[in-house]
This record gives structure tokens, sequence and C-alpha cells, in this order.
């Protein structure tokens, strides 16, 4: 690992050994971090999965609805039914904050109270087969709103996770190391510079003493 580029210094060294306090506090915490972001990734993978598998038998369900409605009536009978709902949706987004991870909070809202607006047609001029179909799609929404909401708030945890994680290694393989080099190699340079001035010290001290008292400590 190659040494910083610093001068040797007492106030350097005083210096580097706080910011190697930090960095180790902040890798510490960076790990704790990643470490639960990683738990609570897995948590929602899992439900992601099962409400995926979920959505995707009910899509297919309503799906199977409407082709038997059609098989049951008019084209043209299915498709004037449609045309004009009475009931609107309206999404309103917002964000949760999980681990400094802004992930998205879906609600949605609809125009009116009364669940029999989902049709918008009169019962008695259609089948029976056409209202499984329109009431097995109306049911998947909420199924559908929150896959939505938990594939993105994945994919923004896996994001962050990744961020932390090449923090956390550069932490634990370069600043750190790299620290601790330094550190290292600015105490040996100061214990050889206090080696040095001791040494000559003591050769001031005998050639004063030889050359006042002719005398030398030897």
């Amino acid at each position: 690992m190659a040494v910083m580029n610093v001068n040797p210094t007492r106030m350097e060294l005083s210096r580097l050994k706080k910011r190697l306090v930090t960095a180790q506090r902040g890798h510490k915490l960076l790990k704790d971090k990643r470490d639960e972001l990683m738990r609570q990734f897995l948590e929602m993978v899992r439900e992601n999965k099962a409400l995926r598998r979920d959505v995707e038998a009910r899509l297919k369900q309503a799906n199977n609805a409407f082709t038997m409605a059609r098989a049951v009536m008019p084209e043209e009978v299915v498709t004037t039914a449609l045309m004009a709902p009475k009931q609107q949706i309206a999404l309103e987004v917002g964000v949760k904050n999980v681990m400094s991870v802004e992930i998205p909070v879906f609600k949605s809202h609809t125009k009116t109270a009364n669940p029999d607006d989902i049709y918008s047609y009169g019962l008695a001029y259609t089948y029976s087969e056409l209202d499984d179909a329109v009431f097995s799609l109306a049911e998947i929404w909420p199924h559908l709103l929150r896959l939505a909401e938990i594939e993105k708030s994945c994919q923004l945890m896996a994001a962050e996770i990744e961020k932390t994680r090449r923090r956390v290694n550069a932490l634990e393989h370069v600043m750190i190391p790299q620290l601790l080099e330094t550190i290292k190699y600015i105490t040996m340079k100061l214990e050889e510079n206090d080696r040095s001035s001791r040494t000559r010290l003591m050769k001031v001290k005998d050639m004063m003493l030889e050359k006042q008292y002719r005398y030398s400590e030897r």
C-alpha cells in the first residue's frame, strides 16, 4: 500500500490518527448499514416474488374471464359496455425513508365510494360473465399497486446497497490501510529523527567537553 504524500511531523501524525479513528468508525457504521439494507432487501425480494406470482395468477384469471365474456357476448356489445367508465382513480405518490433510501409509497383514491361504479354499463343489458371479468380485474388493482411499489423499492435498495458496498470496500481496502501505513511511516521517521538528534547532541556535548576541558566522555 502506497504511503500518502505528507510531511512526517508530529502534527501530521496527530491529524492522521484522528482521520484513522473517523474512518474506522465510519467503516463500522457503513457495514452495519449495508447489513441492515441487505436484510430489508431480502425481505422485500421475498414479498415481491410471492406478490408477483399472485398478481400473475389473478391477471390470468381476469383474462380468462374476459375471454369467456367475449365468447358469450357480441364483440360490439362488450366494446360499447366498456366505452364510458363511471369510476376514476387518482394516484397519490409519497416517499418513505428506509435507511437513507427514499422508497415510494403509492396510494389510490376512487372518485366515488360506491363499489358498483366499477361497472360502466347497466347490468340488465349484459351477461354475468362480463360482470365477473370486470370485478376480477378491479380486485387486482391494490395488489398491482403494491407490486409496483415494492419492485421500485427493490431497485432503489439494490442501488443503495451497491453504493454502500463500494464505500465499505474503499475504506476497508484502500483508505484505512493507507492511513495505517502512513502513520507507521511517520512514526518510524520521527523515531529515526529522534535517534539522530540524540546522537548529534551527544556528539556536540563530547566536542564541547573536549574543547573546554580537554576531556572526552569515552
